[in-house]
């Protein structure tokens, strides 16, 4: 499945942030391009789309302590609950992605440096409509031992 930013098929392990590469000086772009190539150095404008490294690195993180003004869903009538908002390194593509982490973790479960992966996430469960509208948490990579 195709949901413009991201795919996936079967799960979990298939979900992937999607973007797209200039063909002709390989600058990657997220959220996607589909128009022109953003880099002001580059006159190419052929945009192919590329699946987004799985895991990166927390270059910097905060947590959301208000409720935010449309286009973001919630219910203004539920009492508010903090979010964690993390942005994540990608080395292999050298850009910062922002998003949410997955619920019921805070900014004590994160450093900077600590790995994570992209996972699926809920934005919406159509409370009004069977509507559901999904996006991307960033989850902490488990470390073993």
């Amino acid at each position: 499945m195709v949901a413009g930013w991201f795919t996936h098929d079967s799960g979990e392990e298939d979900f992937r942030l999607l973007g797209t590469r200039c063909t002709t000086c390989s600058s990657v772009f997220f959220p996607r391009e589909d128009t022109f190539c953003r880099n002001p150095a580059c006159s190419g404008g052929e945009l192919a789309e590329v699946p987004l490294s799985k895991r990166g690195r927390v270059w910097s993180y905060t947590d959301g302590r208000y409720r935010p003004p449309a286009p973001y869903v919630s219910d203004p009538g539920t009492q508010w609950e903090p979010y964690t908002l993390v942005a994540v390194e990608l080395a292999a593509e050298r850009m910062v992605v922002l998003g949410q982490a997955v619920p019921g973790v805070t900014v004590a479960d994160l450093a900077v440096g600590m790995e994570v992966e992209v996972v699926p996430g809920v934005l919406d469960e159509g409370a009004r409509t069977d509507t559901v509208l999904t996006t991307w948490h960033w989850r902490p990579v488990a470390v073993s031992s």
